[in-house]
């Protein structure tokens, strides 16, 4: 698992790489940040430590610590660096407006919060929980997301504009996810507090909320504003508040 990791994130890399140098050479200004940012490093791993750094930080002493934790994490579980490629190359899929994997990478603060957001689940799994929630606390304070570090989280998750997404302790949220704007996905006020669980290939839309015991099927998806608190099945649209279900394959319907 380990060597297919790597093997990806290095194929990956050289893209990157490529890309970073072409915008360098056809513009020498913007090339400065690019050098640093990317063509300084030996592998995405690094790259990505030190872009978590740039974002999270508020001095250089900060910023060094971390990137510490990053390359702990990343070094401890390389598969933190699959994920973080499939995610970036989710964006370039589904994004209409990107076709590169350097502007995500350099510009998209989702995509930086959802990496942070994999070493503070790191961290927490390995009982460095202050550390953890030091992350959380800043991604939440300068990139305005908010992800509790023991959330599940799969691989290729794209957060879209990500601005005032919240996603509370023990989601589950699967692969090939789509999450837009201004999302919360946590626990309701009732008892037992249970998280929703979110399949994969769902997409959410801005404003949504997805509350308590809940779970909402493969590929189903969640329209704007749409406050959901009960099941949805696989394939479905909820749209509303409260939530009705639309659009459902037949064999959710019989169901």
């Amino acid at each position: 698992m380990a060597e297919a990791a790597m093997a990806g994130s290095d194929s990956l890399w050289q893209k990157v790489r490529d890309e970073a140098q072409r915008s360098a050479n056809a513009d020498p200004v913007f090339g400065k940040a690019v050098a640093g940012a990317i063509l300084a490093h030996d592998d995405f791993a690094a790259a990505l430590a030190d872009l978590i750094g740039r974002r999270l930080a508020s001095n250089a002493t900060e910023r060094v610590r971390f990137m510490a934790f990053c390359r702990a994490a990343f070094g401890g579980e390389p598969d933190l660096i699959e994920a973080a490629g499939r995610d970036l190359l989710a964006i370039a899929r589904r994004d209409p407006a990107v076709a590169d994997l350097l502007p995500p990478l350099l510009h998209y603060k989702g995509y930086i919060a959802l990496q942070a957001w994999r070493v503070s689940n790191w961290l927490w799994r390995h009982d460095h929980r202050d550390a953890a929630l030091l992350f959380q606390n800043e991604a939440s304070n300068l990139l305005q997301v908010s992800i509790h570090p023991t959330a599940s989280i799969g691989s290729a998750v794209y957060l879209d504009h990500a601005t005032g997404i919240v996603i509370g302790a023990d989601v589950v949220v699967g692969d090939d996810v789509t999450i837009l704007q201004n999302v919360s996905i946590g626990r309701s006020s009732e008892l037992p507090a249970r998280s929703p669980r979110i399949g994969c290939g769902v997409y959410i839309g801005a404003g949504a909320s997805i509350l308590g015991d809940i779970s909402i099927g493969d590929l189903a998806k969640i329209g704007a504003g749409t406050v959901v608190t009960s099941d949805v099945p696989a394939g479905c649209t909820a749209v509303g508040n409260p939530a009705r279900l639309t659009n459902c394959p037949e064999s959710a319907s019989a169901a």
